[in-house]
């Protein structure tokens, strides 16, 4: 009898650390989608109202200076997010979302509106079908990170070039390789919040604040996926 009741006891608690496993994950996707919803107002509102685009487009070191402002807020996020209180980090992620939104903003005007629209159902398909693969895959995801940071990297380095480049084919051969790039990172970024999970049992805060971090990298995978996406098959005004 005592066997049943610690069989039982082992099976009950497995559940309990699934439910909160699961809840968990939930939560980390909805600030996800805070942030993507704070994006979105700010470049519709941004792109709606003439006399401040016209500001945007004349300032190019303003635009660069935002562009500036993101790298080093999500640096600043990476680095100390383990000392941090939940509320500055999470407060730090929405006023990210709210610098990209600003920057967004210059792409809203140059895509027609119904390009913008498919683009972002596809992309919500094709994300949503990764985080499903990530969170259930049995395959360990972290085997691929080298490649998938390696590929990172790459995309980054000729993004740069072809701005001095110009170059259609390049850009095409970019944003195919980012395409894969980032559907690989969303299945990863989503597997790893169980790590975030069960690498902080008993320190709410720490797992908290590691859930914010990676709201940022699945929020960063979207973003990524949209613009690979919209060069794509998107069709400018």
């Amino acid at each position: 009898m005592q066997q049943y009741s610690n069989e039982y006891s082992s099976y009950q608690s497995d559940v309990e650390v699934q439910q909160g496993l699961n809840a968990y994950i939930s939560k980390v996707f909805m600030w996800m989608f805070i942030g993507l919803a704070v994006t979105a107002f700010v470049a519709f509102t941004i792109s709606n109202s003439y006399s401040i685009m016209v500001f945007l487009i004349n300032n190019t070191l303003l635009f660069f200076g935002l562009l500036i402002g993101e790298l080093i807020l999500v640096s600043v996020l990476s680095r100390r997010i383990m000392k941090m209180q939940f509320q500055v980090a999470f407060g730090m992620f929405l006023l990210y979302a709210v610098l990209n939104g600003v920057t967004f903003s210059i792409i809203m005007i140059a895509y027609a509106a119904e390009t913008i629209w498919s683009t972002f159902l596809i992309t919500s398909v094709t994300f949503g079908i990764m985080a499903l693969y990530g969170r259930f895959t049995r395959t360990d995801l972290t085997q691929f990170r080298s490649i998938l940071f390696m590929g990172l990297i790459g995309v980054a380095i000729l993004s740069l070039v072809n701005i001095f480049l110009k170059s259609s084919p390049l850009g095409w051969i970019i944003s195919i390789v980012g395409l894969f790039v980032f559907l690989g990172l969303t299945a990863y970024d989503t597997q790893k919040l169980k790590d975030y999970y069960y690498s902080t049992d008993g320190q709410i805060e720490l797992r908290k604040n590691l859930g914010v971090l990676g709201a940022l990298a699945l929020y960063l995978d979207f973003i990524n996926l949209f613009l690979m996406l919209l060069r794509l098959f998107g069709r400018r005004k």
